[in-house]
């Protein structure tokens, strides 16, 4: 029988709030988090515009020495694993060490530190390189710091599959619960590529909206003006458990996961494939794997990044994965508000469709003024609505054509 798998605890820093509530009150109101670049002289860059993270300390999680010897990648990672941990009422009794896994993934990992470092090698010759760079910038620090950290003595890796990191570091620790390699992961991903380096490459590439005048109404994710999406930053972990180890010790229970599947375009390392056949079928996988019918499906928490070939791909994915009911289903970009936060938007896009289910809210699509007849479906325009949420997806697409889902449904006792 196949192990049955439970949302116990979130954590999540985003350009909306450095916790979880906030996050997601600001998401339900519709408020952007995009605005100007403060992080650094963005001014000769055609794109000055992007989702920060703003009032993250990090020496509210690590002292001082800790915080200076690590990348701010591992530490908005360890942020939300420890907010997603005392969330789910960890460490308890009853649940071992040994047991106890994390699976926290990067698009990036620490690139500041390699930008830092790197300027510092041109500048001042090879001693001035930090003997911190390795373990700073590596993308598997994230897990490995928390798991230091935590005490998690389980499984430990990460996962970097650009866009679709987050949902494939969920998707992968779930399995790693079903196969009986452990009881409870903390898993999700982080990014804090907010760095020159990555805007000039994006910009370069002519993926970022250039709405710099605007930076509320920027992410127009399905909007017929779209023209690119907006670089954020942030991370957001999950505590994932199996059911009857949650039960026990008589954890809150925000949702289950029960359904994950992933797939490859081999189309293209930037655009996904026209038809839209990757897509779909990880999410009918994700369905299948969850023993549901596209009918039950009530929410589909978009990849919606607001690029133009992405939206109307995604679309077209929608209505081969789900049929006729693919018009009966809301479906909404956090992208809008949030930005494109890359390897940690899936964590968070996953944790928002969790509580969807929990508060039978759905956040909306804000910024989608001039329907696209090539984006047809309803995309919850404007402001959240309440629905009675019984099964949800979480969508992601990824550079170089990999795709991955969620279903989530909502926790049944019996």
């Amino acid at each position: 029988m196949t192990l049955r798998i439970v949302v116990t605890g979130i954590g999540m820093l985003t350009p909306l709030g450095v916790n979880r509530e906030t996050t997601w009150s600001s998401l339900l109101e519709g408020r952007s988090g995009v605005g100007r670049i403060t992080r650094f002289d963005a001014s000769a860059f055609p794109c000055r515009i992007a989702g920060e993270l703003t009032g993250f300390d990090p020496r509210v999680f690590m002292n001082a020495k800790e915080a200076n010897r690590t990348d701010p990648c591992i530490q908005y990672a360890l942020a939300a694993a420890l907010m997603a941990r005392e969330d789910a009422g960890l460490p308890a009794a009853g649940v071992s060490p040994e047991r106890t896994g994390v699976l926290v993934g990067s698009g990036r990992g620490g690139v500041s530190t390699t930008e830092t470092n790197m300027a510092a090698l041109l500048q001042r010759g090879p001693r001035a390189v930090s003997a911190f760079y390795t373990p700073m910038s590596l993308v598997n620090m994230a897990s490995a710091y928390i798991s230091m950290k935590t005490g998690a003595k389980g499984p430990c890796l990460d996962v970097s599959t650009a866009c679709a990191t987050g949902t494939h570091a969920l998707g992968e620790a779930m399995k790693i619960i079903q196969r009986g390699d452990a009881d409870v992961m903390l898993a999700g991903g982080s990014e804090a590529s907010l760095t020159p380096l990555i805007l000039a490459g994006f910009c370069q590439a002519k993926a970022l909206s250039l709405r710099n005048c605007e930076p509320e109404k920027a992410s127009r994710p399905f909007d017929r003006e779209r023209d690119g999406f907006v670089l954020a930053e942030g991370a957001t972990v999950l505590v994932l458990e199996e059911r009857g180890h949650a039960e026990k010790r008589n954890a809150r229970i925000y949702a289950e996961l029960a359904g994950y599947g992933l797939t490859s375009d081999a189309f293209h390392y930037a655009r996904p494939d026209e038809h839209g056949d990757g897509s779909a079928r990880a999410m009918t996988l994700a369905l299948k794997d969850a023993g549901m019918r596209p009918e039950d499906v009530d929410y589909v928490n978009a990849h919606g990044t607001g690029t133009q070939s992405n939206d109307r791909i995604e679309t077209l994915a929608l209505k081969k994965a789900f049929g006729p009911h693919a018009r009966k289903i809301a479906v909404s970009s956090s992208k809008s508000m949030l930005g494109h936060m890359l390897g940690a938007a899936g964590a968070a896009e996953a944790a928002i469709t969790a509580l969807a289910l929990r508060d039978g809210m759905v956040p909306p699509t804000i910024n989608l003024e001039y329907p696209d007849p090539g984006c047809d479906l309803d995309y919850v325009p404007h402001k959240a609505r309440r629905i009675a949420v019984r099964a949800a997806l979480s969508n992601s697409l990824g550079f170089g054509g990999v795709n991955g889902a969620l279903v989530f449904r909502k926790y049944d006792p019996s």
